[in-house]
């Protein structure tokens, strides 16, 4: 009865609700503060009865946030995926599984083949490669000379990455760049035409990757994720669906979060010189700024968690099969846990412990490698005395879940 009260009340006044953060244009027009602030004091689990992805509980701070996080069985990732957009069987939509939307014990094992390549040893090993690339790409920068950051360099550093993990051929690399941005883009479920030239994207990114398969089966296996996925019993028997699901998931896990983060460190430490000024005085404060940027930008904006049983979250009556999105964008501002949170202070002394890559079971297996290509690219960055100046509002992403930018006019000087 009380899940109904509750729901009844939402519906009649959802016409009028503010607090649908699910709106692109929220994200597209940096507005997204206000309404999370207002949130997080007056109602950190509030329902929304409509919206264009339909009803859902909107999760803001970062206590329930938590709560939600560490009861997997009770909050499913499998039931209902992990975005706000729903899968719906009517409309031709076609399951993909990875193992990010999946639970115990399923999600385990398949997890387990692929973090050995984001182990502490494999972050010693790549390190001089991600240095040498870094380098290549930052020598080749114009100084005091308009260009667009995100292309010339957080779009060619990760894909590069990207390449790197997959054994992708170089001369394509891009196209992990265009399949990651189609895959991402949640708006794209919304007219029937876009979801069809996605799916036709996918299955393209699909049969690339199977030939790439194809090429390593009965081969010595090879520090690259497709070989480690072929190597194992939990991912060699993957369907053609569950490949290409557990593809996306690390195209996207690996491309838009680290460069949405690359992004974010030439806008974000324009817009707040004062702690600039302090990292180019102080390089060792590098690594707390690294996660200072990731937990200021949130490059994933939410998670969403289906309940299996009714339960009650901060005295709301939550039902089973309710949907509840975790916005992670939202609790790394809580001023609760984040003093000033709506500033960068590259010295932060709890910057460490943002949300920006989940909590629990489903953390970012790749969260080590983001840091560490971060980490090496402001390091490289200082080595040089290089200043990011931006000369231009950015182009951000219209999208409530990928939380980043299109374009970022800038240039580059020495301090």
């Amino acid at each position: 009865m009380a899940t109904a009260a509750i729901k009844s009340e939402s519906v009649s006044t959802a016409s009028v609700d503010p607090f649908d953060v699910s709106r692109p244009e929220l994200y597209r027009d940096d507005l997204w503060q206000a309404p999370f602030r207002e949130l997080r004091a007056t109602s950190p689990v509030h329902y929304v009865a409509h919206s264009d992805f339909g009803p859902y509980w909107s999760i803001s701070s970062y206590k329930p946030i938590v709560a939600v996080e560490s009861l997997p069985d009770l909050y499913s990732s499998q039931a209902g995926g992990i975005t706000i957009a729903d899968f719906v069987e009517d409309r031709g939509d076609v399951k993909m599984p990875m193992f990010i939307a999946m639970d115990r014990p399923k999600h385990t094992g398949q997890r387990r083949t692929v973090a050995p390549a984001f182990t502490p040893s494999e972050m010693v090993r790549m390190t001089e490669n991600i240095r040498m690339r870094t380098s290549e790409i930052l020598d080749g920068l114009d100084w005091n000379t308009p260009f667009d950051w995100v292309d010339r360099v957080s779009v060619e550093l990760t894909t590069q990455m990207l390449a790197i993990l997959f054994d992708f051929p170089w001369e394509d690399r891009r196209k992990l760049t265009f399949w990651s941005d189609w895959a991402g883009d949640i708006e794209m479920v919304k007219t029937a035409e876009l979801r069809a030239q996605r799916l036709q994207h996918m299955y393209d990114c699909g049969g690339y990757f199977q030939n790439l398969w194809n090429q390593k089966v009965g081969k010595e296996p090879t520090p690259d994720l497709i070989s480690m996925m072929i190597h194992s019993d939990a991912m060699a028997e993957m369907d053609q669906m569950e490949f290409l699901g557990n593809l996306i998931l690390l195209i996207v896990g690996g491309n838009d979060t680290t460069r949405n983060t690359m992004s974010a460190v030439a806008y974000g430490l324009d817009l707040f010189p004062d702690s600039r000024a302090k990292l180019e005085a102080d390089p060792g404060l590098i690594h707390n700024a690294v996660q200072e940027i990731v937990r200021w930008q949130t490059p994933l904006a939410h998670m969403r968690r289906t309940a299996t049983v009714d339960s009650e979250l901060e005295g709301q009556w939550v039902a089973a099969g309710d949907k509840l999105i975790l916005w992670y964008i939202s609790a790394n501002r809580d001023e609760s846990v984040f003093e000033d949170a709506d500033t960068i202070l590259v010295d932060r002394p709890n910057a460490r412990r943002h949300l920006a890559f989940g909590h629990g079971i489903h953390r970012c297996v790749g969260a080590r490698l983001a840091e560490l290509q971060v980490s090496v690219l402001l390091e490289e960055m200082a080595k040089r005395r290089m200043r990011v100046n931006v000369i231009g509002a950015p182009e951000r992403v219209a999208a409530c879940f990928v939380h980043g930018y299109r374009k970022l006019p800038v240039e580059i000087s020495r301090y």
